[in-house]
This record gives structure tokens, sequence and C-alpha cells, in this order.
């Protein structure tokens, strides 16, 4: 195995594309859960049901992010990873400014046009986090590759703690759309500087090798049977993001709290994500392990998930405390993307490492509809840990089955 000076890391790890995804991913996690964060105020502006009508939105989002993710991760190993990170960050931040002229637009349904709008943003959303990845990953030697990840996603996931703040200091959930969509423009220049993956270069003239085939996934079975793995790796991310936080506020009654405020909630959980994000590059690295890394941290969430929700939660800041927890613990995130990356050949490393994560957002409405439905015989908390057992059984089984990938050469085809 390779040793490098500390000189020599700095020089990868504080690289121009590690950069450029890094402000990449931190952009597309501002505008990813920016709805999340104006939820409660942009329904009642726009005179729509919080609760109903935000879940129909979310719903429409998180499909538009598995759609998309399946388009971008095609073209990316069709076209190359540049193309994807150009015309992705383009059209989610066209969506999100349209998104705050809502107000002034003269349509009646609003409902769908929102719907419509967070649709062609989860879509655009979708490319930003696995071309990224698969770019960085493919770029930095493989001894540096999960610490240069981590430091994407550690700085990246940040995004949700500055749009919350925004929306809290404009004081209009319009402006915080307005500057979504403006930072992510501004990104289309700096993104001219960044360099093709020199493993994507070599294999483009090649026409022999089958590239960006999405249906490959599901024709052979041991590949498929690691796809599913990586998805189910993600699921608890998602179930605490998903429901945990951006729900904050039915929880409140049930814990008697007042107000519990699903931006706070949502803000306080991406400080621990991006905390844990930074941390999972180093445990790996230290552990020689993905798997170790993956597994201690969802056992770590399990705790603040119990603690949560039957450890006596009676105040606003302690429900964030926990939050941050959960986002601690499921700060996996990079590590779980780069372990997708790192299952599949440069051909088909694209469309896996950008459907993976989206995928598991996909999935997001399966999550939501099953709480929905639990809930309504079994009260909030036991419909929220019968999904909660379903999710980290998948997510733990499959991180201990999948083939660990720590320190793998990334230049094979499928």
């Amino acid at each position: 195995m390779q040793t490098f000076t500390t000189k020599q890391k700095l020089h990868h790890l504080l690289s121009f594309p590690v950069i450029v995804a890094a402000l990449g991913y931190f952009v597309d996690i501002y505008d990813l859960l920016l709805f999340g964060i104006v939820r409660v105020q942009s329904m009642k502006t726009l005179g729509l049901d919080v609760d109903a009508a935000g879940t129909h939105i979310v719903n429409w989002q998180m499909t538009g992010l598995l759609l998309g993710g399946i388009l971008w991760g095609i073209l990316g190993d069709k076209k190359g990873r540049l193309s994807v990170l150009f015309g992705s960050i383009f059209l989610y931040s066209i969506a999100n400014i349209a998104c705050g002229f809502l107000p002034q637009i003269p349509v009646d349904d609003k409902l769908t046009l929102y719907a419509t709008l967070r649709f062609i943003a989860g879509i655009g959303l979708a490319g930003e986090l696995g071309a990224g990845i698969t770019l960085v990953s493919e770029s930095l030697p493989k001894e540096l590759r999960a610490i240069g990840t981590s430091i994407v996603a550690g700085f990246g996931l940040l995004g949700a703690v500055v749009a919350n703040l925004t929306v809290e200091l404009a004081g209009d959930w319009t402006v915080a759309y307005f500057i979504g969509g403006g930072l992510g423009l501004l990104l289309l220049l700096l993104r001219v500087g960044v360099l093709e993956s020199g493993m994507y270069k070599s294999l483009e003239k090649d026409t022999a090798v089958s590239k960006g085939n999405f249906f490959s996934l599901f024709t052979n079975k041991e590949r498929f049977i690691k796809y599913i793995k990586c998805i189910a790796i993600g699921l608890p991310t998602w179930f605490c993001i998903g429901i945990l936080a951006m729900m904050a506020n039915q929880f409140a009654p049930v814990f008697g709290i007042t107000n519990l405020n699903p931006g706070k909630a949502i803000m306080w959980a991406y400080v621990g994500i991006s905390a844990g994000d930074f941390a999972s590059g180093f445990i790996s690295h230290w552990l020689h392990s993905r798997k170790k890394a993956i597994f201690y941290m969802m056992l770590f969430t399990i705790i603040g998930i119990l603690l949560m929700l039957f450890g006596g939660t009676k105040t606003e800041n302690t429900y964030y405390f926990y939050c941050a927890w959960l986002g601690l613990g499921t700060g996996y995130w990079a590590m779980f993307v780069t372990v997708a990356a790192e299952q599949f050949g440069t051909n088909i490393r694209s469309t896996a490492t950008t459907t993976v994560p989206n995928m598991v957002r996909g999935l997001v409405p399966v999550m939501l509809m099953g709480f929905d439905f639990f809930k309504v015989d079994y009260g909030v908390i036991a419909s929220v840990v019968i999904v909660g057992i379903i999710v980290f059984a998948l997510g733990i089984y499959s991180t201990l089955t999948v083939a660990e990938t720590h320190g793998r050469d990334l230049d094979f085809t499928e």
C-alpha cells in the first residue's frame, strides 16, 4: 500500500475536483432540503394543507430524484461524469428560482404547480452526488479515497444548515429559493475548470465495452444482489431525515411539546450528519474497513432513536439534540455512496453510484406511506418503530454481507 507525506495528502485531498465536488454537494443539499425547511411556511402562504399537501410534494420531489438518478447515472457512463455535473445543476437551479416566484404566478392549482417544480428540481438534484463521488473516487489514490469523499460530503451537508439559517435571516421562504438557484448557477462557472476522470477517458473510446447499461444491474444475479444491498445500507439515513426530522411536528403532541420546527430538526440533524461524514472517512481509514465503520455508526444511531422515543423527551431542544445524535450516527452517507462506487466497474460505476443514493431517497415515500398506514391504528411512536425495525434490519444485514471494498483498485470493467 502506497504511503504519502502530509504535503502529498493535502495536495490530493484539496485538489480542484474535491473542492468543486464539495461546493456542488453543498448547493445540492441546500436545495434538496429547502422544501422540508420551508414546508410549513410555504404551505400557509399558498393556502395549502401543511401535512397532506406537504407530504404530496415531498413524494413528488423524491420520485423526481428516483427517475433523475437513473437518467443522470446512465448519462454519466455514456457521456462522461462532467456532463452530469453541468446538466443536473442547471436544471435544479432553474426549478428552484421558479419556486421563488410561486406566490406571484397566476395559477389556481398551486399544489400541482409546486409539486411539478419540486419534481423537476428532484430530477436535477439526483445527479450531483453520484457524479461528484464517482469523479473524486476515480481521481484520488485508493488509500485516500475514503477521506476525500468524506470531505466532499462533510462540507456539502452543511448546506442544510445554511439553508435553515438563510430562511430565518431572510424571513421569507421565497428569498431562500432565489439564493439556492443563484448559488447553483454560480457553480456552473467553477465547473468549467474541472477535468474529466482519467479512468473514464481511457474507456470512453472503447466501443467493445457496454457503458451506462442500467439494466445490466438486474440481468446478473450476483450484481443485482450487490446493487440491492448497496441501496439497503443507505435506508436508515433517510428514515431518520424523512420521518424523525422532516415530520418532527407530528411528534410534538406525543411528547407534550408545544412546538417542533421541522426546519430546525433538519438543520440539527445535518449538523450531526456533516460531523459524522467527516468522521466516517477517518474511521474507515483507521479500521481498514468500510463495513465496520458503517455498522458501528448504525448501532450508535439505534441507541439515539431509542433514547429519543423512550428516554423522556419533553422539550424542543432535547428533540433537536437527538436529531443531531441521529445525524452523527447516519453520517456514513458518503461512505455508503463510496461503497457503491467501489462495488462496480468503470463502465457502469456512474450508473450505480448515481442511482443508489437516489433509490434510497426515492424510497422515502414508501417509508412515509408505511408510517402513515401504521399511525392510524397504532399511533405515531409505534408506527415509527415498526418502520424503523424493517429499515435497520435490512441495513444491518446488507452491511454485514456486502463485499469489503477498502483499498480496492477501481480500474476495472464489468
